[in-house]
């Protein structure tokens, strides 16, 4: 399932953390002084770090769709909140194989799948050996692969930040109307990468009627001339039905699916973060 646009368009936020889980794993335990900063970003092992940045990545949707100043106030409240569940439940527990807790941004993982659940919505079903799967079921089973990965040590501080989301869905304390000073908000682009910042290029639109795409131009005018009409039902009008049934309009539909090559998740995201503005 696709994140919206490619790269971090619209995501320096989300791009530092990724950058940060990635270098960070790599020094992890090397160095003491920086062991407990490190702990909040860095994997303990490669796997973890593959399925973490690729939820990470994904995840950026939700810094489009809210911005960056809120996306990071809600990297610093699901961290925060993550951390002192995991620290409430250590002292409950008192389990000697729990001490240490696995370390990586687990609160903020885990705490995305609360508006992954609400917010997203499904595009695409199908069945896999009489299961009945959607487009999400992917992102879920990943998910559930970190989330188990190493037993209690990684399930407390995944259920720690399931529990921080739900908090910030709920606006405890009014968190949702919080926002950065922008003297903190503009040090992202001294520690983003310009050079993983890749650039949206948008496909050209062209002015025919109604928007419709140049094949099914083509198809008309050539049905004109030889007197033959297509009986098969066009494709891009089952994508503009799909996402006009998930409540956008026409209009807005059928722009979407021309900037995105006519994939309806890329278009729904697109979508999504337009009503978020």
């Amino acid at each position: 399932m696709s994140g919206g646009l490619p790269g971090f368009h619209n995501a320096p936020v989300s791009r530092a953390v990724v950058v940060a889980a990635a270098l960070f794993s790599n020094v992890y335990g090397k160095l003491r002084i920086w062991k407990l900063i490190t702990s909040l970003f860095a994997f303990s092992s490669t796997p973890e770090l593959i399925f973490g940045a690729a939820l990470l990545y994904y995840f950026r949707v939700f810094e489009r769709q809210i911005g960056s100043n809120k996306y990071s106030v809600f990297i610093v409240f699901s961290t925060a909140v993550s951390v002192l569940l995991q620290i409430l439940s250590l002292a409950y527990l008192k389990g000697p194989s729990l001490n240490p807790l696995t370390s990586g941004p687990y609160g903020l993982i885990f705490a995305s799948y609360i508006p992954f659940f609400f917010d997203i919505p499904i595009t695409t079903k199908f069945r896999i050996f009489g299961l009945r799967l959607s487009d999400k079921s992917f992102i879920y089973l990943s998910g559930l692969q970190l989330l188990f990965s190493s037993g209690w040590r990684s399930i407390i501080p995944g259920l720690s930040g399931i529990l921080a989301g739900l908090l910030y869905r709920l606006n405890i304390f009014g968190i949702r109307r919080l926002k950065l000073p922008d003297s903190m908000t503009s040090l992202r682009s001294r520690f983003s990468c310009p050079f993983l910042n890749n650039s949206y290029q948008r496909l050209p639109v062209t002015e025919n009627d109604g928007n419709i795409p140049s094949n099914q131009t083509r198809q008309t005018e050539a049905s004109i001339y030889t007197g033959v009409h297509p009986t098969t039902e066009d494709p891009m009008e089952s994508s503009i039905a799909t996402l006009v049934s998930m409540g956008f309009d026409r209009g807005s539909a059928i722009r979407a699916l021309a900037l995105t090559n006519y994939d309806v998740n890329l278009a729904s995201n697109i979508l999504l973060e337009a009503q978020s503005m």
